[in-house]
């Protein structure tokens, strides 16, 4: 970078935002965590539907990711590994960590056909059971992210995963029990992640799993309408809470 380029940038954080896929009222997500970047006049975002921008990937300050069934191509998985390695930090919310196929069953499953992709993130997405409330709890209180956090009660997809290594657990749930529609659905009890970190290299990932959104017409084409509009966390200030926390973590590099 020349010294005007240099100068020319001073205070400025770039950030990507990536927020696509399947199922999801992507264009609520996407404007909510728009409006949040915005409170800080220094965040210049931009904004796709997929991982195939690598070259704004490799210069962005911060990424935030909101996706379902979004699976970046092996270039695309390799320059996120570099990235967080380097010493960039990943904001991934929700279904960013999913691959969704319905499988001759009738079943959803989830395919493991992106392993780089998933161990970068720390886990993968593997079945939740119906929408219902469950309850959060804080696992490090001391923590920033988490500090002065109370366990709280929400009413939204409770994330069952396959976790690939160490993840620093901030806030997790406990289920067991049937997730009902998914390949995998029959669950012991067990404890879960909500909120982690995974540390990687020079940075590191910060995973997020609440954030389920969805309007009349996101189901499609396996449901012309949906009869509810689902806002599940999004209806919580706590979450709002933590993305504002997490965005100002994902600035931190």
């Amino acid at each position: 970078m020349s010294e005007a380029e240099a100068v020319d940038k001073a205070g400025r954080i770039d950030c990507v935002l990536i927020a696509g896929g399947l199922y999801h009222d992507i264009d609520f997500a996407r404007l909510e965590l728009l409006k949040l970047l915005a409170e800080d006049e220094r965040v210049r975002t931009r904004v796709f539907e997929d991982y195939s921008n690598i070259d704004a990937i490799k210069a962005a300050d911060l990424l935030i990711t909101y996706t379902c069934d979004v699976v970046p191509s092996l270039e695309a998985q390799e320059a996120l590994r570099d990235y967080v390695q380097s010493g960039g930090r990943w904001y991934a919310l929700h279904g960013t960590n999913s691959v969704l196929r319905l499988f001759e069953n009738g079943l959803y499953g989830s395919p493991r056909w992106a392993p780089l992709f998933m161990d970068t993130l720390g886990t993968q997405f593997i079945a939740h059971p119906p929408i219902a409330p469950y309850t959060v709890t804080v696992l490090d209180a001391d923590h920033p992210l988490t500090q002065g956090i109370e366990p709280f009660e929400t009413t939204d997809e409770l994330y069952l995963m396959e976790r690939h290594g160490e993840l620093h657990v901030l806030l997790e749930t406990e289920f067991a029990g049937e997730a009902t529609g998914f390949d995998e659905h029959e669950w012991a009890h067990d404890k879960h992640p909500v909120l982690y970190i995974k540390p990687q290299g020079k940075g590191a990932v910060l995973y997020n799993t609440l954030g389920h959104c969805r309007g009349h017409y996101d189901m499609q084409p396996d449901l012309n309408y949906w009869p509810t509009v689902d806002r599940c966390a999004w209806d919580l200030p706590v979450f709002y809470d933590l993305l504002r926390r997490g965005i100002a973590w994902a600035k931190d590099t």
